[in-house]
Formats: C-alpha cells, structure tokens, sequence
C-alpha cells in the first residue's frame, strides 16, 4: 500500500521513535535515564515511551536498573558493535593524525563524528602535560554544537540544516550548562567569524577546547578534531598554533577519506 502524503508507516515510525529512543539514552549511558526524562526528550507521551522500552528491554537493546528505574544500553548494542567493528575504518585512518597531535601539544586530542542531529567521540589521545582535560570519554554521544568537535561539524553544514538541528535538540542542551538555542547560535556565529571553533568552558569549567571539521570529497562535514586543554594553556597565540598544526594533518587526512568510509 501507499504512503499518503509521505506520511511514514505505523511499522516505519516505531522503528524511527525506537532508534531515537536509543540515541537519547546513549547520551546519558554513563548515569542512566528516568521514563519522565525520555519521554520528554523524545516529545513522546509516557505511555508509548514506556511501551517502545518494554519492547527493546525484551530484545536486549535497553535494560533497566531495578533499585533506580534509570534505563541504560543493553548488552546486544555491545554485541552488536563488536560484529560490526572490522567493517569501519575512519578511527583507523585518523589515530596517526591524533598521536602527532598529542605529542606536540602536550594535550588531549580529540575525534568527533556525526550522527544525525549528535556527534560522537569515538577515538581519544592523551598528551605528557600533567593535568588532563578528559573532557570526553570514547563513545559518548552529545547534541551536534555541544564541544568543540560538535560545534566544528555543525559549523560547516548549511544555514538551514543548522537551525533545523539545533532547533531539534533544543530540549536537550538544557543540560548541558543551560545552554540554550540563541547561545548556541551566537557560539555558531562566533566560530565561522574566527575561521575555526573555540569552546571556552561551555561543558566543563577552566577548560578551553579548538577545532575543526574533516570534510570528506564531497565536502560533507563527517569527523572533526579537536584539542583541550586547561584555559590558562589556552592563550590566543597558542590557539591559534594549535589551529595550524590541526589544519596540517586535516590536510593530509582529507586525501584519505572517501565518501564511503566509516566510523
């Protein structure tokens, strides 16, 4: 049967409010998500959130913590991502790139991807300076514009696609320090006047964070690199010397990347 006025399926839209679903409790893995945060992040009422729950608890996508009722991943998004791990290479072709930069830095290095209306840390390289800004584990999932990885991707998408993201997470960077939409833009704004991104201390204080996109050939924003530091490492010159040795290894990066590779 047809689609009347492009209208998704019953089918097709359970899968779509499923994986969201996924998503929103994948940012908050770490500490876990009541029904009432989910439901309200994912503008569902709480009966059919609850009723999507119940079922990926069952596949084994989500599992909940009896004593605090938060949910959490489950154990088959594990399985699952070490059956598919051989078949992505972008971490791969980008760790050399990373090393370098952390070794002459002295500071943690970053690489962030999108995914959808989210970036994604999925690969991280400490420096020798002794006081870490381990600003982002591995894995964890934020709305596209928060950090500095974040902010680099979504610099680079059209004015449009920008406002429809941001507009879409609006709910969800409340959260992170009461960031709001039209401080988020200004941020926007801020990063495409200077030519590169700099985060100071919207995540966590007496950080600094630059960065910039990776482009693939068809100049799509899909990773950007980012390095933090604490804030009194983070003077405008060295900034700036940090932005220029990021753009090197962009350089080198961008000829290996094509459109068909993979996180």
């Amino acid at each position: 049967m047809e689609r009347i006025n492009n209208q998704p399926s019953a089918g097709t839209q359970s899968i779509e409010r499923a994986a969201h679903l996924l998503r929103i409790i994948a940012s908050r893995n770490s500490a876990g998500l009541r029904l009432v945060d989910i439901s309200k992040q994912a503008r569902l009422e709480r009966p059919t959130a609850h009723r999507i729950l119940k079922c990926l608890i069952s596949e084994g996508l989500v599992r909940q913590n009896p004593e605090t009722r938060h949910y959490f991943l489950g154990h088959l998004i594990f399985e699952l991502g070490l059956a598919a791990t051989s078949s992505f290479n972008l971490r791969d072709i980008c760790h050399p790139s990373l090393v370098r930069l952390a070794e002459k830095s002295g500071d943690t290095v970053f690489l962030t991807i999108r995914s959808g209306a989210d970036s994604v840390c999925i690969d991280r390289v400490e420096g020798s300076f002794p006081i870490k800004t381990l600003t982002l584990d591995v894995g964890t999932r934020r709305p596209l514009g928060v950090g500095a990885g974040g902010l680099a991707l979504l610099m680079k998408l059209p004015e449009q696609t920008q406002k429809e993201i941001v507009s879409a997470n609006a709910l969800r960077l409340t959260t992170y320090s009461n960031l709001t939409v039209p401080a988020l833009m200004t941020m926007l704004q801020r990063c495409q006047q200077l030519g590169f991104v700099r985060n100071d201390s919207q995540v966590t204080p007496g950080a600094t964070s630059v960065g910039l996109p990776i482009s693939s050939r068809s100049g799509e924003p899909i990773l950007a690199i980012s390095i933090g530091a604490i804030s009194s490492r983070m003077k405008e010159e060295r900034q700036k010397e940090l932005v220029s040795m990021i753009k090197a290894e962009i350089k080198v990066l961008e000829s290996s990347i094509d459109d068909t590779a993979h996180p």
